[in-house]
């Protein structure tokens, strides 16, 4: 009763923030990603009938609280599947910065989704580990399919999950992760989620979102960058707005992520193939088509306030490890 997989974190170019069903994480509405493949997850499970209760090791380091609490709970609902009550050790480690931004909870729970599941005795298919990995962290359900992904909100636990509609040789793009701050978040985005009803924004922002869906699908599968960077761009914006005027309202930029907000803006107007996209964090995801990857890092090392930057294409789904 032990196995081990790997999950990539995503960004998002159609934003989800709120949920219709906090409990379940179906979402306010759809998103459209895409894996990061330098970075992953690498999750190990082992159900231990000699352990009292579950333990959680993070990156080398034992979890108690809160963190161990949400791990737990989702324990509990794969033993509520398979109608077992045996207590797990959970070891997990990234190879990039946590609760900054970066989807390291999505990651988390895709690969702890599917080691979880399959240490437990279940084979579940990609529609049924993108469901459960939902439960755990909303974007998770993302990092389950490979590429360029979908995530169609539902209205249920049975219709919300998330598929490729491309795969990661569709678009030969660089995102280059701007670390700004690698400090832990003082909100995290499940507290986040809870918080955008109470912005005047969010229903504008909701209504919209299939005319926002439709023209970022269209213009990865036709590879259209000056289309997508406008509305990847618009998109972010929106989420940031209603962040912003939540009750209480949430600011995760710093000085330094609007140096980077402005400097791309002004690249692209002259001439660059450059856009931005924000998550829930400080840290800057600037995409540009790889070909253009170079220049454009250097562009953002010659501004203030950037420490150092990760550089990523396009990742393949969560995987089982030997």
């Amino acid at each position: 009763m032990i196995s081990s997989a790997s999950a990539h974190p995503n960004i998002a170019f159609i934003k989800y923030w709120g949920n219709k069903d906090q409990d379940f994480r179906i979402p306010a509405n759809g998103s459209i990603s895409m894996n990061l493949k330098q970075l992953e997850t690498r999750t190990t499970v082992s159900f231990d009938p000699s352990l009292v209760r579950d333990q959680l090791i993070l990156n080398g380091n034992p979890e108690y609280g809160i963190v161990l609490e949400r791990v737990s709970t989702f324990l509990d609902r794969i033993r509520s599947m398979v109608d077992f009550k045996t207590f797990a050790s959970v070891e997990s480690e990234n190879n990039f910065p946590t609760g900054t931004g970066i989807a390291s909870s999505a990651s988390a729970f895709a690969a702890l989704s599917y080691a979880a599941s399959t240490a437990a005795g279940m084979c579940l298919s990609e529609r049924e580990l993108s469901q459960l990995a939902r439960t755990g962290s909303g974007s998770a359900s993302r990092s389950i399919p490979g590429g360029f992904v979908e995530w169609q909100p539902g209205i249920d636990h049975d219709s919300s999950f998330a598929f490729s509609f491309a795969e990661p040789i569709q678009w030969d793009l660089t995102d280059l992760i701007v670390l700004i701050s690698r400090e832990h978040k003082e909100t995290g985005s499940s507290q986040g989620h809870t918080l955008a009803d109470t912005s005047p924004l969010q229903r504008a922002r909701v209504k919209d979102v299939n005319r926002r869906l439709e023209i970022c699908r269209k213009s990865i599968l036709e590879r259209d960058f000056p289309v997508f960077a406008e509305i990847v761009e618009q998109d972010c914006n929106l989420m940031h707005a209603v962040m912003m005027t939540s009750v209480p309202p949430l600011i995760y930029w710093h000085p330094g992520t609007l140096n980077v907000m402005r400097a791309v803006q002004f690249w692209r107007r002259e001439g660059m193939q450059v856009c931005y996209t924000i998550d829930a964090g400080p840290n800057v995801h600037v995409i540009c088509p790889t070909a253009e990857a170079k220049t454009v890092k250097e562009n953002l090392y010659s501004l203030e306030g950037v420490n150092s930057i990760l550089e990523c294409t396009p990742g393949g789904p969560a995987r089982l490890l030997e």
